[in-house]
């Protein structure tokens, strides 16, 4: 029946892979998405209700894991590697490609798909001009499938650059940015932002097999030491 369709959430990881996040910051990074595959193998239902896509970015951005079921046996991820400059305009532009491909081929094969839910990891400024990376922001939250937009910054990330990022920043769906703390060890906060993303995925899909549906964020008093959460309104 149409009703019975299965339900399909979307996560895209964009991790920047610029220059700055060399060493331990890319180690980290690398261990996403094996945390990822860990927490879904004991949680088998839940992983019949989302999908994963990895994209890295540095001068440009490219598809390493492209959206799939990350317990299939044919999905693997390469090793991140280091690439240059930080264009959030290209991050932004793939993206929206791949949601646009994606949601269609969801669709296509029968699935009734909840808007994609993106982390966006960076450890610095955008290297691209402001125009730019902003037209591209706008192209990606302005179409009908946008994505729920959840900024992550460590380092030497701007607040205010990452702020205006949160989408949607206001109303019952709002989004938050997560940033590290003061004193913190980026690699570290690298790894508990990924706690704060499984926990996100496993609530989310908790709450789509007992019939509801959207993204689910942790609530502050859960996160990891060293994150702290923030609405847009915490950086005008």
């Amino acid at each position: 029946m149409e009703s019975e369709k299965a339900k399909i959430l979307p996560f895209y990881v964009l991790i920047d892979v610029s220059a700055s996040m060399s060493g331990r910051k890319l180690d980290e990074a690398n261990q996403i998405m094996p945390q990822v595959v860990d927490a879904l193998a004991q949680a088998p239902i839940l992983a019949d209700k989302v999908r994963f896509c990895v994209i890295d970015f540095g001068s440009d951005a490219q598809v390493r894991l492209p959206l799939c079921d990350v317990l299939d046996e044919h999905s693997s991820l390469p090793p991140l590697t280091i690439r240059g400059a930080t264009s959030y305009a290209a991050a932004f532009r793939v993206l929206r490609s791949e949601i646009e491909i994606n949601v269609k081929q969801l669709k296509a094969d029968g699935y009734l798909v909840h808007r994609p839910a993106v982390f966006f990891i960076s450890d610095g400024e955008p290297t691209d001009p402001e125009h730019e990376w902003r037209t591209a922001f706008g192209e990606l939250t302005g179409f009908a499938t946008y994505p729920n937009f959840v900024p992550c910054g460590v380092d030497q990330a701007n607040p205010k650059v990452l702020a205006s990022l949160i989408h949607p920043a206001t109303g019952p769906k709002q989004m938050q940015m997560y940033l590290m703390e003061q004193g913190q060890n980026p690699a570290d906060a690298i790894a508990a932002i990924a706690e704060i993303l499984i926990s996100s995925m496993l609530a989310s899909g908790q709450s789509m097999a007992q019939g509801s549906s959207g993204m689910i964020l942790p609530a502050k008093q859960d996160l990891p030491a060293g994150i702290s959460a923030h609405s847009s309104d915490d950086f005008v």
